[in-house]
């Protein structure tokens, strides 16, 4: 009796082991495959909003078999950790700038390199070209599939309190700018001082004068009441903040040609609407910063431009003649 108890139990287990090998790759037993996608934005900012609109029309569309679940303010890995993830073969969506991908194809990180664009028009003309179609390309072979990379979230520009017009206006003054080598580099090609750390410990810095001033969008600048700190905005529009949105190669070969049809329109559809909203959140935020006593003043544009192109000569990876291939594809 013991050993056809015994037996019985090894059979059990050998029949629960196969049934489980029938299940598709992250597929629950009892459920949809869920797919985690991590970003940092708060649940307030359209980037989460577009997003999870999104998932939610991906999920009712592929009901019963794809589940997507978004996980915002960096409660999953991001940043290089995230696309590390991707790069597993995780079932794992990572929603960061583009110069996180650009550790893998280098080029990426000069889409959003300084004083492209002037408009979001431009820069999505940019990235339908064959020339990121290329880039996309080269993106695949490493193991990344790019769904989008047109999530805008708005023009940087630089808050002090003195006028600044033209890039000698900058010499040696102490703007914080994130821990980059593209924004420390552009900086010093500005002749500026650029202070890296975190936007966290900005606002009290601006306080205590650690720094002269700082670059960011009209929505930090609203939200965080810099007009209380600082009265003047210089509009370089240096570099425009985007989001791409990045999944597995081998995840997405999983996929059936519909599932793939489908998560392509939401996530692209998504990105439509976010630019949208985007536009008319940019004429908010610097209603409510002037509106705050904040003067904006214009720059010599072909000056800042013609101060920061050697970064485009100097950064480690960058092709040969890459300024002016995205000059060329945003004029399309």
């Amino acid at each position: 009796m013991r050993k056809k108890l015994i037996l019985s139990g090894i059979l059990t287990l050998i029949f629960m082991f196969l049934f489980a090998g029938c299940k598709g790759k992250g597929e629950k037993a009892n459920g949809p495959r869920v797919i985690k996608v991590s970003h940092v934005f708060q649940t307030n900012e359209p980037t989460h909003i577009y997003i999870s609109q999104a998932a939610d029309r991906i999920n009712e569309r592929l009901k019963g078999q794809v589940e997507f679940q978004v996980y915002p303010n960096g409660e999953l890995p991001s940043y290089k950790d995230a696309i590390e993830q991707v790069m597993r073969g995780s079932d794992f969506v990572s929603v960061v700038d583009p110069s996180y991908i650009g550790d893998y194809v280098p080029d990426f990180t000069a889409l959003v390199g300084p004083m492209l664009y002037t408009t979001y028009e431009e820069y999505t003309n940019v990235t339908s070209s064959d020339f990121v179609k290329e880039l996309k390309r080269q993106a695949e072979e490493k193991g990344i599939k790019v769904l989008s990379l047109d999530f805008i979230f708005g023009f940087r520009h630089i808050v002090t309190n003195d006028i600044i017009t033209e890039p000698e206006d900058l010499n040696g003054v102490k703007i914080r700018v994130p821990a980059s080598k593209l924004w420390i580099d552009t900086f010093n090609a500005l002749g500026a001082n650029p202070v890296a750390m975190p936007w966290s410990e900005t606002v009290s810095a601006l306080q205590q004068k650690v720094i002269d001033g700082t670059e960011t969008t009209y929505s930090f600048m609203s939200n965080s009441k810099l007009y209380e700190l600082r009265k003047n905005v210089a509009l370089t529009s240096h570099f425009l903040g985007t989001g791409g949105v990045y999944i597995s190669t081998k995840v997405w070969n999983s996929f059936t040609d519909e599932q793939r049809k489908v998560i392509e329109e939401e996530i692209t559809q998504a990105a439509i609407d976010n630019n949208k909203r985007m536009a008319q959140l940019d004429e908010e935020f610097k209603e409510d910063v002037v509106a705050h006593g904040m003067i904006l003043n214009d720059v010599n544009l072909d000056a800042f431009r013609e101060k920061t192109k050697k970064v485009f000569d100097e950064f480690p990876g960058f092709s040969p003649n890459v300024y002016e291939r995205i000059i060329d594809a945003k004029k399309r």
